[in-house]
């Protein structure tokens, strides 16, 4: 079951989706039974992949894909579009897919000027409260690589609250690395009101020579609008995103989590682990130490 959802949340059905539209399409330009089948149970599924996938394309990308498979099953009844419906319906779709491709590889970023980040997080990063025991995974950052983490993570934060925190005291960081919005997403805030304190929160974080990176969230079927102000913002603010899959990469592990989103002791190590990879292009010309070392 952690496969399945793994490959719905992260986007990656998506692209499934998109491949089995495509298959359809081609196989409707052959005669026989098999070929039918195959183009009706392709599109049916692969219709059902790219909805649950939430996938937050740019509408027009949506609306050219549509239209063109629209046409293309309109082609039963019009003759004179069944010899180039097929091939518009894999044009378009595969134009969503190269815009979609971006978001899914991890970015680089650039050397920075000291050894320092702070994080911004909700639960998942600061834990569920003073009973919760585990060594967070910004501290295992900090230890095992030598690296000075300000820590503003908190239970229950959402965008709005982080704001507040981050204000006071000051950022003085050369990398932010932002975990939050899983709250608003599952909570009552509106994806208008989403948009304003995301926004407000990355203009008071942008700095000049301060690198921001940004978990993208995990979307819930048919939940796209988030997904879409989060990738503007990033756009407008020049902040990284790290792709869905890196962080449920993280809560689909075994053992890696005591509810199904808080971390257990090993889902801070397998967090701090792919942490890391996203932030050691910025870091990688000092060497890392390891918890408990001495010689550090």
């Amino acid at each position: 079951m952690n496969s399945l959802i793994y490959h719905i949340a992260s986007g990656q059905a998506f692209f499934s989706g998109v491949t089995l539209i495509i298959v359809a399409a081609m196989a409707s330009t052959r005669g026989t039974r098999l070929a039918r089948r195959v183009a009706v149970l392709g599109f049916v599924i692969g219709i059902i992949a790219v909805a649950i996938s939430s996938t937050a394309i740019p509408y027009w990308c949506y609306g050219l894909a549509g239209v063109v498979t629209g046409a293309w099953l309109a082609s039963r009844f019009v003759e004179r579009w069944r010899r180039w419906t097929p091939i518009a319906v894999g044009v378009a779709w595969a134009i969503a897919a190269a815009v979609e491709l971006p978001y899914h590889v991890m970015p680089s970023l650039e050397p920075a000027a000291s050894r320092s980040v702070t994080v911004i997080g909700d639960s998942v990063t600061a834990g569920m409260g003073s009973s919760d025991q585990s060594i967070r995974w910004p501290m295992l950052l900090a230890e095992e690589h030598d690296l000075d983490i300000q820590d503003l993570s908190y239970p229950g934060a959402t965008v709005a609250t982080a704001l507040r925190r981050a204000q006071s005291p000051p950022i003085t960081s050369s990398v932010v690395l932002l975990e939050i919005g899983g709250n608003d997403l599952l909570g009552d805030t509106t994806s208008a009101q989403f948009a304003r304190d995301l926004d407000a929160l990355l203009a008071h974080i942008s700095a000049p020579g301060r690198q921001t990176i940004m978990l993208e969230l995990p979307l819930p079927p048919f939940r796209h609008e988030f997904g879409r102000i989060q990738r503007a913002l990033a756009r407008q603010y020049h902040v990284a995103l790290v792709p869905k899959r890196v962080f449920l990469s993280v809560l689909t592990a075994s053992d890696a989590t005591v509810d199904t989103i808080h971390l257990s002791q090993t889902g801070h190590q397998h967090m701090a682990e792919r942490m890391w990879e996203v932030l050691r292009t910025a870091f990688s010309t000092t060497r890392t130490v390891k918890r408990g070392d001495a010689s550090s």
